[in-house]
């Protein structure tokens, strides 16, 4: 909506301002985006791919006939590395005392206090997963004479397991447990297993794999059954041996609330010394040599690795989350403010500005290669119900464009060749030929309405008043496109203007269409030429100097907006850089009283909070929009985006009738949120790098198709 300014460097105290264009910033953008895709996949896969269901809970029994009668007849201790399958037991009056399922940051350190004060050692098969969450209390295991075992990564079921997955748990548990204590171990029970002759084909497949992976697998032989906490003397007697035959019994340190378990081993410990049995390790119980064994440095350091890489994992998802509530939040809060500011807007406009301004007007339109569009324009402005001269500054144009409106022959149009300066230039030189004190400024692409003027300046009825925005509207709103930004014009632009009226920190007068008292803009020497959005600039400094800025909804004009991605996204490029650029320059009003502190401590600050830091929130929006329709319940994502979206289209509806729209491209919401909304979030991207960057960015001017011919009827 502005028209092009030259291409220049500028000099300074830090001298040459680059014009390379900026690339890095999309590797950075994607390697980030990746970073936290992996970040969230591997957060997906250890909790929500983790088995929860305890290990002693009934399974469905498949065939067994593959089983080989050695192991369905023989120990608990299962050896697959060789030919033939070995199966071994503890030996006579010992138990092998095994927990699952830990370590818990609760229950094992107790459990652990329980065993020394008992001199009792036993073996801890751990999940990896947790593990990497509490790895001292793995090395605690350690350091107190115990075992461990991998009970896999994430509690998975190995029979039920694709081979890939079996082989990755097996390895992440290894390394988690190589990372967290420098050692590595040959012991193995997989989840849900039991007693040997529980062993199916499925199973037995599964440990064939672990056995050529170095595993020695170690199955129950006594199950406690504390995982269904059915009271301590339950647990102890189906946990006391009812022979001499050496057993290998399963209890839990974890999954649960494991109070019965603590109480059931100050009674079964000492029950079964007196008995004359033996409570130690799986490795003891077996007469096993070395069960655990250093680890390598490679498999230490990867462990490590791991281990920072959960944490990491961790800490992202828990920050996302907050972010997202907050984002959340602070977005119904703004979507309810609106809708409050804009019913206010419309009551309090109802009561009119005061006695009507009735003195003639200046139009100022700076052109530069405006021949598509400009005598759709001048005339419009020529038809106004309101007294006006049209001054139209052409910027060295090269189409022709000032001999055109030259050739028209209109009363009380002038024009003014320049050479190209770019268009401050061109409004400043508009500024000094004006006669009017109230002046209009209206881009070469752009029709206004017949009372569009008249309403644009009745606010200056106000002596507070220094500038009042009209309503610009899109004239192509054909296609998607063209319904999208029909859409954004309405809804977003306009609604947020309703409320920056209210709060009196308008941060923009759009080029398309904005009035001006004369003398506040010479009293601010013209029009600033450091910014690309000299409109966002030129609005600021008025509120700065104490000056007034509203909005007028009844002043409509008609503007072109781009009919190609690529034409919307250099058009939103420069806006949105232009606009960072005038939120910097103008940042010391966020310190400031009166008009000033309004528009830095409301309007700053709004435009920051929604138009910079959410945009920039966006992907990460997206992606973890993607990890829960495949982690967590998608009904449930699916079901807050319906609700956010059925809220975008209450506003929008609601924005629509307050400008007299119709609301058939609304049909169009839905689309925009998944092409649309990412191209303006990637635009805010690009603009904040770049601007970071110290880069210049070159005038992108946008292409006119000659759709202005006369004023459409709203709708």
């Amino acid at each position: 909506m502005a028209t092009p300014t030259r291409p220049h460097t500028r000099r300074g105290r830090r001298g040459v301002v680059r014009q390379v264009p900026l690339r890095t910033h999309w590797l950075l953008l994607t390697t980030l985006v990746l970073t936290l895709s992996a970040a969230l996949l591997l957060q997906g896969y250890t909790q929500h791919m983790y088995g929860h269901e305890a290990d002693g809970a009934p399974r469905p029994r498949s065939g067994s006939a593959a089983v080989p009668a050695q192991i369905a007849d023989g120990g608990p201790l299962i050896d697959t590395s060789g030919s033939e399958p070995r199966t071994a037991a503890p030996a006579e009056k010992t138990v092998a005392l095994t927990f699952d399922d830990g370590p818990d940051p609760e229950w094992t350190p107790r459990i652990l206090d329980t065993l020394r004060r008992h001199q009792v050692h036993a073996t801890f098969f751990v999940v990896g997963t947790r593990v990497a969450e509490h790895p001292e209390l793995a090395r605690r295991i350690l350091a107190e004479g115990h075992q461990i075992g991998i009970h896999t990564f994430t509690h998975a079921d190995l029979s039920a397991a694709a081979p890939w997955r079996r082989t990755l748990e097996l390895r992440e548990a290894q390394l988690a447990l190589a990372g967290a204590t420098g050692t590595t171990s040959s012991l193995l029970r997989p989840p849900y297993s039991s007693t040997p002759d529980a062993v199916t084909d499925v199973d037995y497949e599964a440990l064939r794999t672990a056995g050529q992976q170095g595993y020695l697998t170690v199955l129950t032989t006594q199950d406690s059954e504390d995982w269904r906490r059915p009271g301590v003397e339950k647990i102890v007697a189906d946990s006391t041996p009812q022979g001499t035959a050496g057993q290998v019994l399963l209890m839990h340190d974890s999954g649960g609330d494991r109070s019965q378990t603590l109480a059931a081993l100050d009674r079964l410990l000492p029950d079964l010394k007196t008995r004359g049995f033996t409570v130690t390790t799986v490795g003891a119980a077996a007469g096993l040599p070395q069960v655990m064994h250093p680890a390598e440095s490679g498999d230490h350091w990867q462990g490590l690795a791991l281990i920072g890489a959960l944490t990491a994992s961790d800490w992202a998802l828990t920050v996302l989350g907050w972010l997202l509530w907050a984002a959340g939040a602070i977005g119904v809060l703004r979507a309810v403010a609106l809708l409050a500011a804009a019913r206010r807007h419309k009551k309090l406009r109802r009561r009119g500005w005061g006695a009507p301004v009735t003195e003639p007007v200046s139009v100022i339109v700076p052109a530069y290669n405006e021949s598509a569009g400009i005598e759709a324009a001048v005339r419009s402005l020529l038809a106004s119900d309101h007294p006006v001269e049209v001054i139209v500054v052409d910027d060295g144009s090269t189409d022709g464009t000032a001999d055109l409106v030259e050739s028209l022959n209109l009363p009380y149009v002038r024009v003014i060749r320049q050479a190209n300066a770019g268009k401050p230039a061109a409004l400043n030189n508009g500024l000094r030929h004006a006669r009017a004190e109230l002046v209009v400024m209206v881009d070469g692409d752009t029709v206004f309405e017949r009372d569009a003027v008249r309403m644009l300046i009745q606010p200056f009825a106000d002596r507070r008043v220094g500038a009042v925005s009209g309503n610009a509207k899109v004239v192509n709103r054909g296609g998607l496109l063209g319904r999208w930004q029909h859409i954004e014009y309405v809804v977003g632009f306009n609604l947020d203007r309703r409320l920056f009226d209210l709060a009196e920190c308008m941060p923009t007068v759009p080029g398309a269409v904005g009035a001006f008292r004369r003398s506040a803009l010479l009293r601010l020497g013209g029009v600033a030429e450091e910014t690309l959005a000299e409109d966002t600039d030129l609005t600021m400094a008025l509120c700065r100097a104490g000056w007034r800025v509203v909005y007028e909804e009844r002043a409509k004009a008609w503007t072109e907006a781009p009919a190609t991605l690529g034409a919307l996204w250099r058009q939103r490029y420069r806006w949105c850089y232009g606009t960072l650029q005038a939120m910097w320059k103008h940042r010391g009003a966020l310190g400031q009283r009166g008009q000033a502190g309004k528009l830095g401590r409301r309007g700053l600050l709004y435009l920051l909070m929604f138009q910079v830091l959410l945009p920039l929130l966006a992907p990460v929006v997206d992606v973890f929009a993607l990890y829960g329709l495949v982690f967590l319940d998608p009904v449930r994502i699916i079901g807050l985006w319906g609700a956010f979206l059925l809220l975008q289209t209450a506003i929008a509806g609601y924005a629509f009738r307050l400008d007299g729209e119709k609301l058939g491209p609304l049909w169009t919401l839905p689309l925009q949120q998944f092409v649309y909304r990412q191209l303006m979030y990637l635009v805010v991207v690009q603009s904040v790098c770049t601007a970071l960057a110290g880069s210049r960015l070159r005038w992108q001017r946008m292409q006119r198709y000659g759709t202005l011919q006369v004023p459409p009827a709203a709708g």
